[in-house]
């Protein structure tokens, strides 16, 4: 039981890709191998899913973070950045534009 137990902690990471029906087979698998119930058997996938899932999405976060804490060190322009630059351009060119029409005397 340790062994099956052991194996399916170790595709953990593995389970949030796999199918219902692989799942499931896993489940089956827990059950005959181990003598526990196919029920205890999908539940303990399923909790292993629910870890994996959320062991994935604290990973992303803490990777996020990691990358912009070493982008703002290595002082990368941020698109923020680059969308204020590109507004104050704009609005130079459109007074440089408009300074440099022709006039009309009457």
């Amino acid at each position: 039981m340790f062994d099956i137990i052991k194996k399916t902690m170790l595709m953990g990471a593995g389970l949030a890709a796999m199918t219902g029906d692989k799942i499931e087979e896993l489940a089956k698998e827990l059950t005959e191998k181990s003598g526990m119930s196919e029920k205890e058997g999908k539940e303990l996938v399923e909790e292993l899913v629910r870890k994996s899932d959320r062991a994935r999405k604290d990973l992303d976060a803490k990777v996020e973070t990691l990358v912009g804490k070493a982008l703002e060190k290595m002082d990368v322009a941020t698109r923020e950045d680059i969308a204020r630059l590109e507004e104050k351009i704009g609005e130079i060119e459109q007074k440089v534009f408009s300074d440099n029409k022709p006039k009309t005397s009457k």
